[in-house]
């Protein structure tokens, strides 16, 4: 009888684990990971639809609205906010970004789609030259994709993942999506490196803590190639623990007409060291830091005359249960060369390029405090400050012409520029 109970148990003990086997692994699974800088907070997603018969999510739509108001303590009379990727405008009400999106990974499929329009796009896709190069291609055409891609998910280990298309940038820490960052302005080794990829990527999870990436790219930020070679890259996540998240992204491609190429680096940590999310007083602490650095060599290039080196160090604070959050941050860049730098006048480049010490360090501070009734809306109210070791912010002045008008004639006018700027931003979105 003992034996037949036995059998009886190994039995049913190899069945369970055959059914085990069967079921999909999920890399993170458990670990929460939405007070991280740079992901999303949502842990609910209420525009899913699932297949009725299997309960499986067919596909999942997004929604996402991204406004602000920005009051430069400088007062530019063109109203034009300079030197970021996420503020464009002063003294203005501004549609950010407005996007809407579906994915999917029904029956292993992979595919992503995301549409935009806003002002933040135009100030980043106005970077890309190489759609330049060649013919049968424009920012227009691609101007009001975010993120387009299609794949496959194969069951190996804790999954493994193919995809092609244009996706968000994984260097850095901050996102594209401002809601996702502890602070709005993002820092300056965020804002002087990519925000999208024109690509493939293998994503392979070995173990349920790691994820590892290799990246095949036309270039850094940029929809088309810039000459006969293709960029690589590699991005590393390891989270041992939901409070932990440790990160190494790396970067080579040829990313000029004269064969000039490109190396670049950065990680990061992201820790948090207290949580108790039904307090009502302090309920999660946390902080990040991200460093960086990059250079270019080659036609004539040494890369001590155009490296960029900096750092990011954010601590953030939420109370009340996490409906209410203070971060605090300071970073700098330095960036020699000025081939990452973003150009303060694009009609008087004179004024900051052809400046005889190609050599710019900024220093930045922000203060943010948010209020998130729930997972999908965030008012936000936020103070920087910024310094440059030379002229570099919009003056009161301007960037534009004299009187602040694009058809104003320039002729011998000079934009102004200035030292130092502050600022304060108030912004509210919400996203689904």
């Amino acid at each position: 009888m003992k034996n037949k109970i036995l059998l009886l148990a190994l039995l049913i003990s190899g069945i369970t684990t055959a059914q085990n086997d069967t079921l999909p692994k999920i890399p993170f699974e458990g670990m929460d990971l939405s007070w991280i800088n740079g992901q999303n907070r949502q842990t609910s997603f209420p525009l899913t639809f699932k297949d009725k018969a299997t309960n499986e999510t067919i596909v999942t739509g997004v929604a996402y609205l991204d406004t602000y108001y920005n009051y430069d303590f400088n007062n530019p009379k063109d109203n034009t906010h300079t030197i970021s990727s996420s503020i464009g405008r002063s003294n203005e009400f501004t549609l950010n970004l407005a996007s809407i999106g579906i994915e999917t990974n029904y029956k292993n499929i992979i595919g992503r789609l995301w549409l935009q329009y806003g002002q933040m796009s135009a100030i980043i896709q106005d970077l890309d030259a190489t759609t330049q190069h060649g013919r049968n291609t424009s920012i227009d055409n691609l101007k009001n994709i975010r993120e387009a891609s299609a794949g496959y998910h194969f069951n190996k280990w804790y999954g493994v993942n193919v995809e092609m298309g244009i996706f968000m940038s994984y260097i850095g820490l901050e996102s594209y999506v401002t809601q996702e960052n502890w602070s709005y302005q993002r820092s300056m080794v965020c804002d002087f490196t990519p925000f999208y990829f024109s690509g493939a990527r293998l994503q392979v999870f070995p173990t349920k803590k790691f994820k590892t990436e290799l990246w095949l790219l036309n270039g850094w930020q940029s929809y088309n190639v810039w000459n006969k070679s293709i960029g690589v890259g590699n991005s590393n996540y390891y989270r041992p623990n939901e409070n932990l998240q440790l990160v190494a992204n790396f970067y080579y491609g040829n990313d000029s007409r004269t064969a000039t190429n490109r190396f670049h680096h950065d990680n990061s940590i992201v820790a948090r060291y207290f949580n108790n999310k039904k307090s009502k007083g302090l309920s999660q602490a946390a902080f990040s830091l991200n460093t960086h650095y990059g250079f270019q060599s080659g036609a004539g290039v040494k890369p001590s005359q155009q490296y960029m080196t900096g750092a990011s160090l954010s601590n953030r604070l939420w109370f009340n249960k996490n409906k209410l959050a203070l971060a605090l941050r300071g970073d700098f860049v330095r960036n020699p060369g000025l081939y990452l730098a973003f150009t303060p006048s694009p009609v008087t480049p004179n004024d900051f390029t052809d400046d005889p010490v190609q050599d710019i360090t900024i220093y930045q501070g922000t203060a943010t405090f948010d209020v998130m009734p729930n997972d999908f809306v965030t008012f936000r109210l936020e103070f920087r400050y910024r310094k440059s070791n030379k002229p570099y912010f919009a003056g009161r002045g301007g960037t534009t012409s004299p009187d602040g008008w694009v058809n104003t004639p320039t002729n011998n006018w000079r934009s102004d520029l200035v030292e130092n700027e502050g600022g304060v931003t108030l912004a509210v979105n919400f996203r689904l």
